[in-house]
């Protein structure tokens, strides 16, 4: 079996664990140990590390978790009901293809048990071995990615910063759209940025994130797989000083972003990667792990839809009908994308795609929305 591969947590870590206050986190998680591997019964998120960064160009020597899961299982949870697992760690293969096997399987597994994995790296290629995880689930994948860069240059020798190439075109494709939240214009070239309009993904600058978090809120609400970059966040608040970055995402609104995506009833998988090993740096990620799960914690349950019955219908007549839903529940918007009778349709079905209340005034002011335009003509390519 798969799990045969994990690391399992030693004697000093279970110490520390134990010499926590009763009511911490770490008093609530159930560790894989030398004794024993954790009953995925009533299981709802496990968390696994990655020992892997050899896809991070000048990062060859090993991944310390020990700072990160120290630093989130002293954190005290919230009004959590879900039960957590930490399946200790993934140690990297004799190659990185091996590692990704071990990841894209433990991960398949997990996902078809309706268990979150949250994956806590190494180098952001391993979003690539997450991504193969989904490959028997025959579904179409929703990635979206917290990174100050695209992640398809052609040109670099780090699979870190080119694993969306991957994606993009090896098969199985299953790759229905890509978002990028927080890009900054001056570290992609204009050809990524125009492949990102070719290919109709998005992309929001980190200036537009940053004066209005909510924009991103609808982008996670449709993700199945998020990978953040910690690099995304200014070194200033990340405590990050040996990859220094002075433009980036506030600790505050890193965390928002990871609600978001907790938050989110689609989302089944979550990664963090790219950190440097350091335990400053290891305080804000710890954070981030604890907000996402906030998150999950608070989740409404409206995906996938059973019935419309709970949603209000609003009809916008442009050059054709754009029909949007209001939830009863959360007063949360969609945006219903139609299927197209005798064209070929990645999708299969008509769709709720998440947007946001203004894409629906916009509408009533004769503005064809965006996000609609885009998932329409995603159907066809």
């Amino acid at each position: 079996m798969v799990f045969d591969f994990f690391q399992p947590h030693d004697a000093n870590f279970l110490d520390f664990i134990n010499g926590l206050h009763n009511q911490a986190l770490g008093k609530k998680v159930v560790f894989n140990t030398e004794y024993e591997f954790p009953s995925f019964n009533e299981v709802s998120i496990a968390i696994i590390g990655v020992l892997e960064n050899r896809g991070q160009e000048g990062r060859d020597g090993g991944v310390d978790l020990i700072h990160i899961r120290k630093e989130f299982y002293s954190l005290f949870p919230g009004n959590w009901q879900s039960q957590i697992i930490d399946l200790g760690d993934i140690v990297a293969g004799d190659s990185v293809e091996d590692t990704y096997f071990v990841v894209k399987t433990a991960v398949s597994h997990l996902i078809k048990n309706k268990i979150i994995p949250i994956i806590i790296g190494g180098s952001q290629d391993l979003t690539y071995a997450i991504y193969r995880g989904y490959d028997q689930l025959e579904q179409m994948v929703n990635l979206v990615s917290v990174d100050s860069k695209f992640d398809f240059a052609k040109e670099v020798s780090s699979p870190s910063d080119s694993y969306l190439t991957k994606m993009i075109v090896e098969e199985p494709n299953n790759l229905f759209n890509y978002s990028n939240v927080g890009y900054q214009t001056y570290f992609n070239s204009q050809e990524e940025i125009d492949l990102i309009e070719k290919l109709y993904f998005d992309a929001y600058r980190l200036g537009e994130i940053s004066n209005d978090s909510t924009i991103a809120e609808p982008v996670f609400r449709d993700a199945d797989l998020v990978s953040f970059d910690i690099r995304s966040v200014k070194s200033s608040n990340s405590a990050n000083f040996v990859d220094f970055t002075p433009n980036g995402f506030s600790g505050k609104e890193i965390c928002v972003l990871s609600r978001y995506a907790g938050i989110s009833d689609k989302v089944s998988s979550f990664g963090i990667f790219n950190h440097n090993s350091t335990k400053n740096e290891a305080v804000l990620i710890a954070q981030i792990i604890w907000y996402f799960i906030e998150g999950f914690n608070y989740r409404s349950n409206e995906y996938p839809f059973g019935t419309k019955e709970n949603y209000i219908k609003y009809i916008v007549t442009l050059e054709e009908e754009v029909i949007f839903y209001k939830s009863n529940k959360t007063d949360r918007w969609w945006i219903e994308i139609p299927l197209i009778s005798g064209v070929h349709n990645k999708l299969k079905k008509s769709t709720l795609l998440p947007c946001a209340h203004k894409e629906y005034l916009a509408a009533c002011n004769g503005e064809v929305p965006e996000r609609w335009w885009k998932a329409q003509r995603k159907n066809l390519i």
